[in-house]
């Protein structure tokens, strides 16, 4: 749900995306495919319409591009593109608009010579709910990541009364395992050592696949046809979708890795009700008692939304203790931003003063949580996997400071303190060496 920008270069190609990890992915996807095309000199949006703040930080990144490269080739893409390709069209800084079917296809930037001038003319969008297939025909790993991504699932049934996300994705559909369980052999082959699966809703998986498919049966089955893995990652998941299959998965496979990121949304039943959630505050607590009882060393972090309209404050209480009665040690918060054309746009509002102070007040708590989390691993050891600007993270998700280890590997470590937000690491072997 952020909208915050990255921004990648190769080839002549500049690519800025806004949002998810999955839009990440993806916007590694259209630079592959618009280098398959030829292009050059070319700048890439891939953009996010979480909120129409996210819409706006991209119209505004635009217009500073042009400014800045005159004479390159503007397409812009994505979610805002999915839902309202017209706006973006209009921009006299932007030269063609696809849309998020289009946007991974080489014959897409192909066509761009042949696009005209006017708004109409640069417009390549079709209607997103007619797909029904994902292709795995994303890039293997992000450029500079210790990570892999993969897309496994895309698009979304729910319909979350503030989120617009599904009429800008299309209905959910997944990556027959197959397919996912050989892309994922070749990333091993190459030495990434850790993998992360990927879907708007993930939990979802094998819904529209035949048999009995779920993301229980594909973690099982990557596990099984891929031994070389080192670790796999799952991205965000609707706890109430956790089949049992992933629940055994995540109690018996030790290089599942023990880190669940749960979309919650709020602790208040009525919020829920209205947010047209599918699950209870009890069900979200029990779920988080029965995985620690199943995996001790399990961590969870959550989406959590503050001043979500109607909110009380006891209801906005209710929320806040749940980072402590569910163990949250990583909270994503947002303050309630309302998209226009959901039903959470129509509803009465929370004062913004008072959202952005319930806001601040779950980020505060959130924040100690996180040091708790980080207190209770000084002192231990654990594999670190090193990502660049020495930086790594263990297993469990927790963030360290790295200041040795090559950038994809696992390195041994000792944790040695903390600064609130990362741990502090030593090398296994200098630690021993200080003690004979």
């Amino acid at each position: 749900m952020s909208a915050a920008a990255t921004a990648a270069s190769s080839g002549g190609i500049k690519v800025v995306s806004f949002g998810c990890r999955l839009n990440t992915l993806e916007s590694a996807g259209m630079r592959e495919a618009a280098g398959r095309a030829g292009l050059s000199d070319t700048i890439l949006f891939n953009t996010c319409a979480v909120t129409e703040e996210a819409v706006r930080q991209a119209r505004k990144a635009v217009r500073k591009a042009r400014r800045e490269n005159p004479s390159a080739r503007i397409v812009v893409a994505g979610c805002a593109a999915q839902l309202d390709p017209a706006a973006f069209a209009a921009m006299p800084e932007v030269d063609a608009v696809l849309g998020n079917a289009e946007k991974t296809q080489a014959e897409s930037f192909s066509s761009l010579p042949d696009f005209g001038v006017s708004a109409e003319e640069k417009i390549r969008v079709d209607d997103i709910m007619s797909v029904t297939e994902t292709a795995p025909h994303l890039v293997d790993a992000i450029e500079g990541r210790a990570r892999a991504i993969v897309e496994v699932q895309n698009g979304c049934d729910h319909r979350c009364t503030f989120c617009i996300i599904p009429f800008a994705r299309g209905p959910a559909r997944s990556v027959p395992a197959g397919a996912v369980v050989e892309r994922i052999r070749r990333i091993a082959a190459s030495g990434v050592a850790e993998v992360v699966l990927s879907g708007v809703d993930l939990t979802s998986y094998g819904s529209d696949l035949p048999g009995a498919q779920s993301l229980g049966r594909l973690v099982q089955a990557i596990l099984a046809g891929v031994p070389d893995l080192k670790r796999l990652r799952l991205s965000s998941i609707d706890s109430v979708e956790a089949d049992e299959a992933l629940l055994d998965a995540m109690t018996t496979e030790e290089r599942l890795a023990p880190y669940l990121h749960l979309s919650l949304q709020a602790g208040d039943d009525m919020i829920l009700k209205r947010m047209k959630r599918r699950h209870s505050r009890d069900d979200a607590v029990r779920f988080c008692e029965d995985m620690r009882r199943r995996r001790p060393d399990i961590a969870f972090g959550a989406d959590l939304i503050a001043g979500f309209p109607t909110e009380t404050e006891a209801m906005a209480e209710n929320t806040a203790a749940l980072v402590e009665d569910c163990g949250l040690a990583f909270t994503h918060i947002f303050p309630f931003s309302a998209r226009e054309g959901t039903p959470a746009a129509r509803m009465p509002p929370v004062e913004p003063a008072v959202v952005r102070e319930r806001a601040a007040r779950l980020r505060a708590l959130g924040a100690a949580a996180l040091s708790r989390h980080l207190s209770e691993r000084v002192g231990g050891t654990a594999e670190v996997l090193v990502e660049r600007g020495r930086r790594g993270r263990l297993a469990d998700f927790t963030p360290v400071a790295m200041p040795f280890g090559l950038p994809g590997t696992l390195a041994g470590a000792r944790f040695t303190g903390h600064d609130g937000s990362a741990l502090q690491a030593a090398p296994l072997q200098e630690m021993t060496d200080q003690h004979v």
